[in-house]
């Protein structure tokens, strides 16, 4: 069962939405690159608001994707394609129901 989970909410700056889409859907490529990532998921809320949402069996698989592929391709690019300040939010899972 996944214990712990990341959620970052991201609003693109104007004019890069669509770009901020693009990226986020790459990103699953490197999900290869990251075995204790249980489930990851990048969604749309609306034109410019998005959000990565991923969860894992325990804090090392968390504390391994923070220092992972995705984190680094999303902080080298933050400045780019979003506005405001980068925060992560580190919830605990209560319950959880995943294929498998």
């Amino acid at each position: 069962m996944t214990k712990v989970a990341l959620y970052v909410e991201l609003k693109a700056k104007t004019g890069k939405e669509e770009e901020v889409a693009a990226f986020l859907k790459s990103a699953v490529g490197l999900l290869t690159q990251e075995p204790q990532t249980v489930a990851w998921f990048a969604v749309r809320f609306d034109h410019n608001t998005f959000a990565i949402f991923d969860a894992f069996d325990g804090e090392d698989g968390r504390q391994a994707h923070l220092n992972g592929p995705i984190a680094a391709a999303l902080m080298a690019r933050y400045d780019e394609l979003f506005e405001g300040p980068f925060a992560i939010q580190k919830p605990d899972v209560l319950a959880d129901r995943l294929p498998g």
